[in-house]
């Protein structure tokens, strides 16, 4: 296991923001909730974790999946995880048919109620924060719900590997990967790796080290340096010996 005091400075920083990230899960739970969107969807109404969702499909439009790999809680539970089983994992079509029904299931929600009428982004949390919310009787206590998914979401890291729970359930991504196609289509600027495949020596490092288990270094061979599954942590970037990869901030 790397110590954090032998990490580049880049992902000492990054390291210290997802578990901050972690440590306010407990407050911020409600609004990554995937079934508050539907409920608010019924009644016609915009919640917190609807504005959320939308807010990180904006922020990929211009930095891609930088939210799963600098702040996302659930990433930063699995990459504590990662000791545990470091096998490589795929299968990052499964989220995809989650998803989808998901999706369709708000639209139809949405249309029963008349359409989006209001907009509410403490609808159902009085508070604003998820643990200090009171218990109503009208179902299972916020602090149930939150183990269930650090249960499900770290259990599917020490079970499968490394992000598991990023391949297989998440309901976030699909947001940030369409956005970032649309950002490839339209090729504006924004956040992406390069690489200066001359320099490559095949030692691996990049791929050995990668959380979404990429084959960064045939990424580099290539000299595309694309793919829905990066979460552009960097690591492929502060491991390199040779400095070939980096980020920039340019069209595609």
């Amino acid at each position: 296991m790397v110590k954090i005091k032998h990490l580049p400075k880049r992902q000492r920083i990054r390291t210290a923001m997802l578990l901050v990230s972690l440590l306010l899960f407990p407050a911020t739970l409600y609004y990554f909730s995937p079934a508050l969107i539907l409920q608010g969807a019924s009644e016609g109404v915009i919640n917190g974790s609807f504005i959320v969702f939308g807010l990180l499909f904006l922020a990929s439009l211009f930095l891609g999946r930088l939210w799963c790999g600098w702040a996302c809680p659930a990433g930063a539970l699995q990459e504590c995880a990662q000791p545990i089983n470091n096998t490589r994992t795929r299968g990052g079509w499964i989220k995809w048919v989650i998803w989808a029904p998901w999706i369709g299931l708000i639209a139809a929600l949405a249309i029963g109620a008349g359409g989006y009428r209001t907009v509410d982004p403490l609808y159902q949390l009085e508070t604003g924060v998820t643990i200090a919310q009171p218990l109503d009787g009208g179902g299972p206590p916020w602090f149930m719900i939150y183990y269930i998914i650090v249960v499900l979401v770290g259990g599917l890291a020490i079970g499968l590997g490394r992000r598991a729970a990023c391949h297989t359930i998440c309901w976030m991504a699909p947001f940030m990967i369409m956005g970032r196609w649309i950002r490839n289509r339209v090729r504006w600027p924004a956040l992406r790796l390069r690489s200066e495949p001359s320099k490559c020596i095949d030692c691996q490092i990049c791929t050995r080290d990668c959380p979404m288990s990429l084959d960064v270094n045939g990424m580099v061979r290539s000299g595309d340096m694309e793919n829905s599954e990066c979460i552009l942590c960097g690591k492929c970037v502060d491991g390199c010996p040779k400095d070939v990869i980096h980020y920039s901030f340019s069209k595609g």
